[in-house]
């Protein structure tokens, strides 16, 4: 048995549920802007993508979600499998594949402009599966009326803090990866 592996797989393991319990607090550092509130979410998804690479870091956001829709209150407005059919279900599932993306992007390269549009990038997907998702369920299930474009220009509201993550992010990965490489050298 290799030791070496199974101490990296353990720590991967550990890191996974430390990021999902991170984006679980992060549901509730917030602030409220209407549908879906500003969260600490993305920030705490970017640095599992980033931290853990593509694998974990999605794995992290898949244990988050999944445990949320198994019904422990780790959403911003509770839990359970009923959560599918709030309009802001689509920002969670979205978190899965930005942490991929973003752990894919920088898995060989970690300097300020790659972290920069990996976490752009990873904020993109976020909304690429979380507005047509909004848009889905206030549209057909909620039959409102609000256009896709008019849903689209509501979303403006997020970007003052999205950008602000993106740059917290970006200045502290660098220092972080440093920094988890010494104290965890085989991960």
């Amino acid at each position: 048995m290799n030791t070496t592996a199974s101490n990296a797989r353990l720590h991967k393991m550990v890191g996974c549920a430390l990021f999902a319990a991170l984006t679980a607090i992060g549901a509730f550092l917030q602030i409220p802007t209407g549908t879906v509130p500003i969260t600490l979410q993305f920030l705490f998804t970017a640095l599992a993508g980033l931290l853990l690479g593509w694998k974990w870091g999605a794995i992290s956001q898949l244990l988050y979600v999944g445990i949320g829709l198994l019904g422990l209150p780790v959403f911003t407005q509770g839990g359970g499998i009923g959560y599918v059919l709030q309009p802001s279900f689509g920002f969670l599932l979205g978190l899965i594949p930005a942490a991929a993306v973003i752990g894919a992007l920088t898995a060989r390269r970690t300097g300020y402009l790659t972290v920069l549009a990996a976490v752009l990038v990873g904020d993109l997907i976020l909304y690429a599966v979380g507005v047509p998702y909004m848009y889905l369920i206030l549209h057909v299930y909620m039959q409102s009326a609000k256009t896709f474009p008019a849903l689209l220009a509501a979303m403006l509201v997020y970007v003052p803090g999205d950008t602000l993550k993106i740059v917290v992010v970006t200045a502290l990965a660098p220092v972080l990866r440093r920094t988890l490489a010494k104290a965890v050298p085989n991960l």
